[in-house]
């Protein structure tokens, strides 16, 4: 299996300051996470990448094949009490950038604001600058389980690979965000079950809602700083779920990186 790395042509499309240092981050993570014995898919699953403006990034990855609003959608973020918008690309699976290592998706983060936009380069990343690359965890076999069962099944997996990372890496992983089809969150025994399933997690450590658009995505942090992320995917309609967001840029990610 290859751990996931920097495209070989980066550089030649994307002029960005902290990439080689986030993407040496997230291949030796990676290497990690793969010793403990989790599996990880061939590409990232997304990069979020912080420009004004946004053609600076949205640009350059048209022309290596990236979709922009692929599933007609932006989402509001609120980082550090100021406003951004998040557009995300997606890269067709039939497309040659695959093979070079480029992620699934990159979301394309801008400011809305004169405020927001000097607090983005007050941080002296550069612009644009790489906020945090998503590592793809492969899902467990589905075996013809129902939506619901399969639910169960993911849930409890993505507990145990929190407890993983977190012994491995010796951080604090941030809160386990899980969307899920309407089917399971609208049956009157999901709550009771998901209880069952999150096992020990505090309140504070999950989130649970319903998918937009179907399909299942948990994802969570990794390392302090949020500068990392793993993310399990089956069957999404789009990139993200717009509570997630909501939730993930209020409360767990930060322009202030170290």
């Amino acid at each position: 299996m290859r751990v996931p790395w920097m495209p070989e042509d980066f550089s030649d499309h994307l002029a960005i300051a902290n990439a080689a240092r986030r993407f040496e981050e997230v291949a030796r993570v990676a290497e990690t996470i793969k010793n403990a014995g989790i599996d990880l898919e061939p590409t990232l699953d997304h990069a979020a990448i912080f420009t004004d403006p946004p053609f600076m990034v949205a640009g350059p990855i048209k022309k290596l094949g990236y979709v922009s609003g692929w599933a007609s959608r932006c989402y509001p973020s609120p980082v550090d009490g100021q406003d951004y918008i998040n557009v995300s690309a997606r890269l067709p699976a039939d497309c040659t950038a695959r093979v070079k290592g480029w992620a699934d998706y990159i979301a394309v983060v801008h400011p809305v604001d004169e405020a927001a936009r000097n607090h983005m380069l007050s941080q002296e990343y550069g612009n644009p600058f790489i906020h945090h690359l998503t590592l793809g965890l492969v899902a467990p076999e589905r075996g013809g389980q129902a939506d619901f069962d399969y639910a169960e099944t993911l849930v409890r997996f993505m507990v145990r690979c929190r407890e993983k990372i977190q012994e491995t890496l010796v951080e604090k992983p941030g809160t386990l965000i899980a969307a899920f089809p309407q089917s399971v969150t609208d049956d009157g025994d999901f709550p009771r079950r998901c209880e069952e399933w999150l096992g020990n997690l505090a309140e504070g450590e999950r989130q649970v809602e319903t998918m937009d658009g179907g399909g299942f995505l948990i994802q969570f942090f990794v390392l302090e700083g949020d500068r990392l992320e793993v993310a399990l995917r089956v069957g999404t309609s789009q990139t993200f779920n717009p509570k997630s967001v909501v939730k993930i840029s209020r409360d767990e990610i930060s322009a202030v990186q170290r």
